[in-house]
């Protein structure tokens, strides 16, 4: 007789824990998901990042190409001048962000790259003021200029590290 009067207890014990085990099997999954999806969306984040940031510092190179060109013909005008600077300051922009979300190895790459191309800017307006540097003739700034190209493959190769793009490479041969 007691044990049909606690057969019930028992039953609504053992039904009370598998729905608690079965709870926190649901809590863990979920944040498991949750983490999964926060993991790719910073993914997303970091990878529309480096694209900017190579996009605008492809296009502030070839800016800079145009204007060292238009120095060299002296044929710089307002609208020559004003591409130069939009496209240096959506660069700036890209980099700031860069600096934000961006890995410590693509931000110092990207920091690299930067001075680079800010001693370029600055030899380029020495010599259309006519006070070039010493190296700072068309010439040596337009072959410094075309081999900046060693420096795109270097950044790529970091970003592409960073999102983990080399490894799935690597394991999809």
């Amino acid at each position: 007789m007691t044990g049909t009067l606690f057969a019930p207890l028992l039953t609504q014990r053992l039904v009370g824990r598998v729905q608690s085990e079965q709870f926190e099997r649901q809590e863990l999954m979920a944040e498991s998901q949750w983490r999964r999806e926060r993991r790719a969306a910073e993914l997303e984040v970091r990878r529309s990042c480096y694209v900017a940031a190579m996009s605008a510092y492809r296009r502030y190179r070839i800016e800079l190409m145009n204007f060292l060109w238009l120095v060299h013909k002296a044929q710089v005008t307002a609208q020559g001048r004003a591409d130069l600077e939009d496209a240096r300051q959506t660069m700036h922009l890209a980099f700031a962000e860069a600096q934000l979300v961006g890995s410590e190895a693509v931000v110092a790459e990207l920091d690299g790259t930067t001075e680079v191309l800010a001693q370029t800017f600055y030899r380029i307006l020495r010599l259309e003021e006519g006070d070039p540097l010493p190296d700072g003739g068309f010439e040596t700034l337009k072959a410094h200029l075309l081999g900046l190209g060693e420096r795109w493959k270097d950044m790529r190769a970091v970003m592409r590290a960073d999102l983990g793009a080399d490894g799935a490479l690597q394991r999809g041969r």
